[in-house]
């Protein structure tokens, strides 16, 4: 939960992918509480306190979960509204001419997102959530020590730069505005 917090903060992008590893952690612990009490938040090395708090967090999300029906598969709507801000912010600097630099790096991400798409993903999903998914299944992989073909890991750093440079942005626009009224008319 505080690690959740310190990254909404510093990076959405790793609060993102966080969180979606959390929902697939609650899943995991079939949405009970009290398995991840007893097999999981037990584990950690805090005061109980902490584990009180930590054990309220989780019990939470899973309250949220039942209550979005995103108990098997699906993303929390607090998840959702992140990703759907993203890919508001990715419209506005693509339409905008104020930004070559990641209309550049789009166009270079572009045909692995086309090719994502091709082999599966999902089509009705926005380009920003292929590319999230895909940063995401990467990253699954990293952690059952799968290997990642060439191919993927050229892919994936691409990604990774348009995503940062969209996180960038997403913060920068929240301490200062991109975009103000005149330029709403894009």
């Amino acid at each position: 939960m505080y690690i959740s917090q310190e990254l909404r903060k510093k990076n959405i992008a790793e609060y993102l992918l966080y969180m979606w590893q959390i929902e697939d952690t609650i899943r995991a612990f079939g949405c009970s509480l009290s398995r991840i009490r007893r097999e999981y938040i037990d584990r950690f090395d805090c005061t109980e306190e902490q584990k009180e708090e930590m054990a309220d967090w989780y019990g939470n999300l899973i309250r949220m979960m039942n209550q979005e029906g995103c108990r098997e598969t699906g993303h929390l709507q607090i998840n959702k509204v992140v990703m759907i801000q993203l890919e508001e912010l990715h419209s506005m600097l693509l339409q905008s001419g104020k930004f070559p630099f990641y209309n550049a790096e789009y166009y270079k991400v572009l045909p692995f997102i086309v090719e994502l798409r091709n082999r599966g993903a999902a089509k009705d999903e926005n380009e920003i959530e292929t590319c999230f998914n895909s940063l995401y299944g990467v990253m699954m992989l990293r952690l059952r020590k799968k290997e990642i073909t060439p191919n993927t890991a050229h892919a994936v750093k691409e990604i990774t730069t348009l995503v940062g440079m969209l996180v960038d942005y997403y913060h920068k626009d929240r301490e200062t505005p991109l975009f103000v009224e005149e330029d709403e008319g894009l």
